[in-house]
């Protein structure tokens, strides 16, 4: 549980810091019988920063959680 905690942690840190990634997809241009072109077409992801903030709160509360010692 202590992992998962510090893995929510660290990516709505990356989350909030870059708010997105870009990568690059192959797009068909021309499709005409035998003959094929393909083009590469940057595309981006947009993360909101109430998501990292959300992954950051919900790490800290299950790092709190897992912390607490049941009394016996």
């Amino acid at each position: 549980m202590r992992i998962l905690a510090i893995v929510l942690i660290i990516l709505g840190v990356l989350g909030l810091l870059f708010q997105g990634f870009t990568y690059v997809a192959p797009k068909k241009v021309l499709d005409a019988g035998p003959f094929k072109v393909f083009a590469n077409q940057e595309k981006t992801v947009w993360i909101p920063p109430v998501v990292g903030g959300v992954a950051i709160a919900s790490g800290v509360a299950l790092l709190a959680l897992s912390a607490r010692k049941p009394t016996a």
